[in-house]
Order: structure tokens, then sequence, then C-alpha cells
């Protein structure tokens, strides 16, 4: 049977009070409680720690030795619970933080500065992937994911949601003219991605039915809303004249003037408002917002940064 803590603490606390009786008194303890406990002790140990008079205890050589070592590990364990009490205070340490290309250029790099001047203990490694990650595989603490959430073993926090629209530039309606109806769509560039399918679907509905889908498709509180056969039936299939991974690509695509593209807000509220891209087709448009989620393990270690940065990041990105 191995020692515990407890009884370590009452071996110490015994010889620095110089008697049973002393240490029981400043652990709250009942003398025969720490009597037993110290005798406990000396039996998992097959071996005597103290020798008994009715005056005083006498450590023996082998108590002795192992004070030292006793003191040491408790040492240990409170430098640890105050490490950990500190980190709460004061988060430290390394966080890593993931996130597809746009998300990671538009709504979590623009804030770092003011992140790092608040938490400048903080060692933050951001990495980009356009498709899900393996958090454990790849030594992720917290993923920002776009989309309805798949995995249901990781914690998540909603950190609300971003509506999809059409677009295209200025310059590429000037020249190619500006499509109002799905048949006349088909005739234009259109840009896609080349992975997952489901993205080149867009959220136009035949017959200028379109408009807010209900309530469901408001903000997201953290809970996702699966698409039933009949969203994806009024969705439109498109067939893209150039495809890429990244949404960024696809930004950067429709910026230059190359075609039409569907894109979230969050990447292109700034284009919208400046006039370097055009909104199209809205009465064709179906009101869809893609939920965003902050997602990552519970970890004790990590609490304290992984919460801070929860934190910021909420109140930083307004979706």
């Amino acid at each position: 049977m191995k020692t515990s803590t407890d009884e370590l603490l009452v071996f110490v606390t015994v010889i620095d009070s110089g008697s049973i009786t002393a240490a029981a008194e400043k652990l709250g303890q009942t003398v025969s409680g720490v009597s037993r406990a110290l005798t406990r002790l000396e039996q998992k140990l097959d071996t005597a720690l103290v020798r008994r008079t009715t005056r005083r205890l006498h450590l023996t050589e082998e108590g002795d030795a192992f004070l030292g070592r006793a003191r040491a590990i408790l040492d240990a364990l409170e430098e640890a619970e105050e490490s950990v009490a500190r980190g709460r205070e004061r988060p430290s340490g390394r966080l890593r933080i993931d996130a597809a290309s746009p998300f990671m250029l538009h709504c979590v790099a623009p804030h770092m500065t003011a992140f790092s001047a608040l938490y400048p203990e903080i060692r933050l490694e951001l990495t980009s992937n356009e498709r899900i990650v393996d958090l454990l595989e790849q030594k992720v603490d917290i993923a920002i994911r776009i989309g309805a959430l798949q995995d249901s073993t990781l914690h998540a926090r909603a950190l609300g949601s971003s509506r999809l629209r059409v677009l295209a530039s200025p310059a590429y309606l000037a020249e190619h003219g500006e499509p109002t109806t799905l048949d006349t769509l088909r005739t234009h560039r259109l840009i896609g991605f080349t992975a997952p399918e489901h993205l080149n679907r867009w959220p136009l509905r035949e017959g200028g039915r379109g408009g807010k889908r209900g309530k469901s498709h408001g903000k997201s509180h953290g809970k996702t809303h699966g698409k039933t056969h009949d969203d994806e039936a009024a969705r439109l299939k498109i067939e893209p004249s150039i495809t890429a991974s990244s949404g960024e690509t696809l930004r950067q695509l429709a910026l230059s003037g190359w075609g039409i593209a569907c894109l979230a807000d969050f990447m292109t509220a700034a284009d919208v408002r400046e006039k370097r891209l055009v909104p199209i087709l809205g009465n064709l448009t179906i009101e869809e917002r893609q939920p965003v989620n902050a997602v990552y393990y519970q970890s004790a270690s990590l609490a304290g940064r992984v919460q801070c940065f929860l934190d910021f990041i909420a109140a930083r990105v307004r979706l």
C-alpha cells in the first residue's frame, strides 16, 4: 500500500511540533487519529521512524533520512498547487490555436497584439488548416470550427454565426453584367471550393422565394441545426469554373474580378462596406448562417489560459 500525503504531513508535523499532542492541535485532528496515522506510515514502510518515550520523540536513523524526503515531497506539492493557483490568476505557458485561414486572418490575428499585452506570459502558436484537425494528434489546445460540430467528445464555446452571401467585384459585374436569375448565374464564372463538396451548394432558392428561413437560423448559442432534405434541395449546386481549398483564396479571386463567390460575412463584411465586393441575387438568397465554435478538451493544466483566450476572443469577435 502506498504512502499518502496526509501521512507524510502528519509525520513531518509531529517532528516539527515535538509531540503527537502538539501536532494534533496544529492539524486540527484528534491525538488518537495522529497516532494511528503515524503508526500506519511506519507499518507501510516496515520500519520505525520515531522512538516514543513518555517525555519526547526521537527520530531513528531511518526516520531522519525519510524526514528530508518527506519534506521535499510536501514542498513540491505545495509549489505545484501554488503554480496552478498563479496560473489561474496570471495564465502562462504555450497556447496553440488552430483555425481556417480566413478566420485566422480576419478574426484572430488582428487581435493578438492586444491579447499579448493582457497576457504577456502566454506563448501563442497560431496554425491554419482548411480541414478539421485532430486536436490531440496536432497538439492543438483550441480549434475554431465553422459549421455544424461533429465531435461530441469536445467541449465547445459558441462564438456566434456568420451569414453567407453571393458576391462579386464591381469590376467583374461591369464587364460581365449582374445575374438576376439562377439560369443567368450558371453562365457566369463561379468560384468554388475544392472540398468539402457541400460548400459548393449555395444558399439560393428557385423562384425568388428567398429571405429568412425562420428563427433557428439566427445567432448561434451553441446549438446546431441539421439541414433537412428540403433545405439541401433548395440550395443551388454550382459547377465551379475554378476551385481553391481556402476561403481566403476564393475571396482574393473575387476581389481581383475573376468571378462570383459565396463567402461568409466574417471575411467579407469590410469588403462590402468599402464596396470592394457587392452582394448579388439578394431576392433569391436564403438567410443561412454558419455557426462558429471554439472547441477544446477539458484540461486542468490548460484551464486558465484556454478560458482567458475564449473570453477575450468572444468579446472581440462580433459575429
